[in-house]
């Protein structure tokens, strides 16, 4: 019998998640307004960042368990700029804070400029209905790390 493999791993995930983070950006920095596409964009973004950082300690993990603890370490604090921006941006979501919002969508720019999106990206419109979702999640009490 072969080994089992699968095929949705921590590592694809987190590479469709930031390619989402990637074309939510733009779009937002193409809106001329603050709406509700404008929120929705920006919970997008950040809901998008915190569940990135959750890839990276799944990743993590596997090198924990073989005792990889310097690489374990320089791998998270490689990524730990997803959970705090991410956790500054839902928080600026939740406040409406547009102008915090635009300063910390500047900053995630930067952190994935590097990153290319082909024109057939397939990510959609993935970010419909995050608003709701981070609103329900904060509710719920689920975004309790939010400073």
């Amino acid at each position: 019998m072969g080994r089992v493999i699968n095929p949705e791993t921590a590592g694809k995930e987190r590479n469709l998640l930031i390619r989402g983070v990637v074309v939510a950006t733009r779009e937002l920095m193409k809106q001329a307004s603050q709406d509700e596409l404008s929120r929705d964009l920006a919970a997008f973004i950040g809901l998008s960042l915190l569940e990135i950082f959750e890839t990276v300690n799944v990743s993590v993990a596997a090198w924990e368990r073989r005792n990889y603890w310097v690489k374990a370490d320089r791998y998270r604090m490689e990524w730990l700029w997803t959970q705090t921006l991410g956790q500054r941006l839902c928080q600026a979501v939740l406040e409406e804070d547009w102008l915090t919002i635009a300063t910390l969508i500047a900053e995630i720019a930067q952190k994935v400029m590097h990153v290319d999106i082909p024109k057939r990206h397939g990510v959609g419109e993935a970010w419909v209905g995050a608003w709701e979702e981070l609103q329900d999640r904060h509710r719920a009490g689920d975004l309790t790390a939010l400073p």
